[in-house]
């Protein structure tokens, strides 16, 4: 499935929560915390300005980004691949390198 977001939207894969702990514990399912870190997967159009022309997001595809701890609504696409919708304001920043 193809998800394209409109306006000001910005869909991401969340980065995957860490199986154990840092001195290897095994962790649950209900003990991970959700991580705040993803990888951007598609972009809206941009944003509409009060002259009629559009002004495109900051972010784009393939860009690894931090997000507010409950950022955007997730969906389920193809199966068991889970995805973020949010807008871009939940975006606080770009990880470059």
């Amino acid at each position: 499935m193809n998800i394209q977001p409109l306006g000001n939207r910005v869909v991401v894969e969340r980065e995957e929560a860490k199986e154990t702990t840092a001195g290897g514990i095994v962790l649950p399912d209900s003990a991970k915390d959700k991580p705040q870190k993803g990888k951007v997967v598609a972009v809206g159009d941009g944003t509409t300005s009060k002259d009629g022309t559009k002004k495109p997001l900051s972010v784009k595809v393939g860009d690894a980004v931090i997000f507010t701890s409950y950022a955007g609504e997730e969906f389920k696409l193809d199966g068991d691949r889970k995805v973020l919708l949010m807008r871009e304001d939940d975006i606080l920043a770009v990880v470059e390198g």
